[in-house]
């Protein structure tokens, strides 16, 4: 029997707000998707039109976050596997193997490897990076309505200087990350 492989990554793991997002996406042998690398080696708009063929032509694929309030609960690092196993839950596909980018694996209930820079190395987690990165780029966009003055839609919740000042302005938001330590620092300083 042939192996059904998923490919596994994440986006937001280093930023002070919102959430972690993970995708899987099982590719089709039939169908190679032109252009996947590593999303943050892609424009915007080239992330957003691989992004609309791999939920087209991909076997299936599932996005997938946790929040800030489960990164604050749990760590950055389980979160993001949280994140990985509930993408990898909305395949329409069982996998019957996980290719994860990174040193760590999250556990599954398949095997896995997990393959450092493998957003560069295998295309499945290239996709999966992909889904992630569109996803919560988006994601991040709408939360500038929700939560005006932060910045959100330009820097995604990432610690630039223009993040960095709206915190001093306004200080933390509920999407803020309050075990992150420039986050913590602000709440304690309150």
């Amino acid at each position: 029997m042939e192996q059904i492989i998923v490919g596994i990554d994440e986006a937001g793991r280093g930023p002070w707000a919102g959430p972690v997002v993970a995708g899987a996406v099982i590719l089709d042998p039939s169908k190679p998707i032109d252009g996947l690398t590593d999303s943050k080696k892609l424009s915007a708009s080239k992330r957003e039109t691989l992004s609309k063929q791999i939920k087209t032509d991909a076997l299936a694929w599932g996005i997938a976050s946790a929040d800030a309030s489960e990164i604050d609960s749990l760590n950055i690092l389980q979160a993001t596997f949280l994140a990985m196993r509930r993408a990898v839950e909305q395949l329409s596909i069982k996998a019957t193997f996980a290719l994860v980018d990174g040193h760590m694996l999250p556990p599954l209930n398949i095997p896995a490897k997990a393959i450092v820079q493998g957003d560069l190395l295998e295309p499945a987690i290239s996709a999966a990076s992909i889904l992630a990165k569109v996803h919560r780029d988006a994601h991040m966009m709408m939360l500038e309505h929700d939560y005006p003055g932060y910045g959100f839609a330009q820097h995604k919740g990432y610690g630039t200087k223009i993040h960095q000042q709206a915190l001093k302005d306004l200080g933390p938001c509920a999407i803020h990350r309050q075990s992150f330590k420039p986050i913590k620092y602000l709440l304690i300083d309150k």
